[in-house]
């Protein structure tokens, strides 16, 4: 399995606006080849930093997704937010490959 978090600090006043956006999100990933899950998740000491987390069969399904047409997309409708501040927050991307379980 593959696993990537996507994570961002908002500010805090926009934290459940941010949520909204990922709960009426467009679903195309889960359509992707090898995809398992997606879980937008908030941390309980600072909610204003949300992380995505999307689990993937294996790296290959998940680079495969990446390269895609519905994800270049998606991330360049991101950009094009109306809301500046949100729309110019560069998440930190970290990727694991489960090892174990």
């Amino acid at each position: 399995m593959f696993i990537v978090h996507s994570t961002v600090q908002v500010p805090t006043e926009k934290a459940d606006e941010v949520i909204d956006i990922y709960r009426n999100r467009s679903r195309s990933v889960d359509q992707a080849e090898g995809f398992l899950s997606f879980e937008l998740l908030q941390n309980d000491k600072s909610p204003e930093e949300l992380t995505v987390q999307i689990k993937f069969e294996d790296k290959q399904s998940y680079l495969n997704w990446v390269r895609s047409d519905d994800f270049k997309r998606i991330h360049e409708l991101e950009k094009k937010y109306p809301d500046k501040e949100l729309a110019g927050i560069i998440p930190k991307v970290q990727m694991y490959s489960v090892v174990a379980t």
